[in-house]
Order: C-alpha cells, then structure tokens, then sequence
C-alpha cells in the first residue's frame, strides 16, 4: 500500500469535489413588502424564509434571519419607498447579514427604487443619489438586482453587478385591453417618458401622443404647457413611471379636456402617493387610475378611482429564471425595449 492510500484509509473516504447548492431557492421578506413577497412566494409555490427585522427605540434597525440559508440562492424583497431611509437601511443590513450567513447568492429585489430619481447632476454641487445608493448595495454584498420601471433605464449602468429591469406596461396593458376602451390614444405626461409611452402604444396598438412639461423647482409641482397630438374626441390613457402628489397627472387631464378629449384614464408602475394624493386623485378630471402593488403601505386611503394591479406573478417568474438560469428578456417577447 503506498503511501496516499494509507493516508485515505485512516482519514476515511475521499471528499467529493465541492458543487455548490443548486435548487434550493429561498425568499425573504423586508419589512417593507411582506404582504407583495408572500404573494411571490405563494406564485411559486414556496414558502418565505423566516426573517425578522426590529427598529429599536433609538431608531436603529436590528435583522435576523432565523433558519439556515448557507449555500441557498436568495431573493431579498425590500422596496425603497417612504419611509425611504429606513427601509434603504434596512435592505443593506439583510444583504450584509445573508453574506454573513453565506448565502450562495444574494439577489436584491427591489420592487421600488425611490432614489432612481437621482439619476444626474443637474444642477451645481448636488449628490447623484441613484450612483451612491447602487455603490451601497454592491458595498453591503448583493450579486444582482431585480427591480421595476426605473426612472431612467441607464441607472442599470449605476451597477457593476446583474441588474434585472422589469417592466410593468405588460402586465398594465393586458388589464386595459379587458375594458375594451374604443378610440383610445395613449399619453406621456412629457417628452422624458415619450419612449415608454410609445410601448404602451405599441402594445395596444393605438396612437401616443405628448405633453410638454416643465418643473421649475423643487416643490412637487409640474406646469403642462401644451400637448403635441391629437385627441380631440378620443379617450386618453395617460402613462408614467410613477406619481407622488397626482399633480402632473390632474393637470394633463385638465389640458387634455380642454383639447377636447373624452374619458381620461391613467397608469402608473409605482403609486407612491403622498399625503393629498388620493383626493386630488378623486377630485380630478381622471376617470379611473391603475397602478401596480410594488408599494403596498400608502399613506393614505386609497380613492375609488384608483385600482390596484398585482405585478407579483411577474417578479415571481423573473425570479424563476434568475434561479434556473434562464433568460429574464423572454417574459416581455413583445416588448421591443427590453
């Protein structure tokens, strides 16, 4: 016997080269979007990994994971959404604590993404929001993201890690085709969002047109100056990747009455909603609002105009494929931005 095998003989049996864990999936629950990730993990038919998260009296955030994840490909669902910092916070400290409890793969699902806002130096020494936020993620540990409607898709480039962009028009769009609304354009709300809009369009199959919108500030509140197309005589849907206080979109509507339009309808990604939102909403010209579930607590009582549309099957596919291995992009097959 030489020497090697005798060796194996008292050490017992050769270990197996290392293989990491494959197929074991877990999703976790930030405190802020327990119910939208139990709908994720009810989609998938799986069961969400026990966490908990505490903010003591001073203000600081403790979290725990309370079972083992080594070695598990995980999926953390924490929106960035009021109150932004604390739930921001809160996100990089279960990064940090899943990497601490050497989960294989940490991807943060992020439904909504408030400092995308911050995407540009647009004015003299001001932060770019967007940038340090993204350094942050990829500081405290997380492999990739999967978030939902950016403010602006290069922010994707804001990462050096896998960012999974989703979009909500799809889902949003299949909602809108069930009311068979007749003579329907759809509308940006300013030039920015004319591209998105132009998808709306694509997947309706219906005309887009344009508002021209200006912010003069900082105060919350758009001026429309005028809308470039037609619509007299038509329903509108206008578009956007979210709305805070419903003032850009109330007054669209009023300048879109005034051109002679009908019924006017509106769609947003993420209802963030402010206080005073939801009855400028009710009040408004706006016949009806649809928006996704990617914020689930608002601040306030939602109006009657406002239904809500679940994205979750969405980010429960998404993270199918993040998990199998396969491509994201063919969810969205007809959809020529992705």
């Amino acid at each position: 016997m030489n020497q090697e095998s005798s060796a194996d003989s008292r050490l017992g049996p050769r270990l197996q080269p290392f293989q990491p864990a494959q197929g074991n999936l877990a999703i976790l629950a930030g405190s802020g979007n327990p119910v939208f990730a139990q709908k994720i993990a009810n989609e998938l038919g799986v069961r969400l990994t026990p966490c908990h998260a505490q903010v003591f009296s001073e203000g600081n955030v403790f979290v725990r994971i309370l079972e083992n994840v080594r070695g598990r490909d995980t999926f953390l669902v924490q929106g960035v959404h009021q109150p932004v910092n604390d739930n921001f916070m809160e996100l990089l400290f279960w990064i940090d604590a899943l990497k601490r409890a050497s989960a294989q793969q940490i991807t943060a699902v992020i439904p909504y993404f408030s400092y995308a806002k911050g995407d540009k130096k647009d004015e003299p020494r001001v932060s770019i929001r967007a940038r340090v936020c993204a350094d942050a993620i990829e500081a405290a540990g997380a492999d990739r993201v999967l978030t939902m409607d950016l403010h602006s898709p290069q922010i994707q480039g804001f990462f050096s890690k896998p960012v999974d962009h989703l979009y909500a028009r799809a889902v949003i769009c299949e909602h809108i085709q069930t009311l068979n609304i007749d003579n329907l354009v759809v509308c940006s709300p300013d030039a920015g969002f004319a591209k998105a809009a132009a998808a709306y369009a694509n997947l309706l199959a219906v005309p887009v047109v344009i508002g021209n919108k200006t912010r003069p500030d900082h105060s919350e509140q758009a001026e429309i100056l005028e809308v470039i197309g037609q619509v007299e005589g038509r329903n509108v849907l206008m578009v956007d990747d979210f709305t805070i206080t419903g003032g850009s979109l109330c007054s669209m509507a009023e300048v879109l009455k005034q051109r002679g339009a009908k019924d006017i309808y509106a769609a947003v990604s993420h209802g963030v909603l402010s206080k005073g939102a939801s009855g400028r909403i009710q009040d408004s010209l706006i016949k009806k609002m649809f928006m996704t579930d990617t914020i689930e607590t608002p601040v306030e009582p939602l109006c009657e105009k406002i239904d809500v549309i679940s994205v979750s099957n969405l980010f429960a596919k998404a993270i199918r494929s993040i998990h199998d291995r396969t491509s994201v992009s063919m969810l969205f097959p007809d959809d020529k931005q992705t």
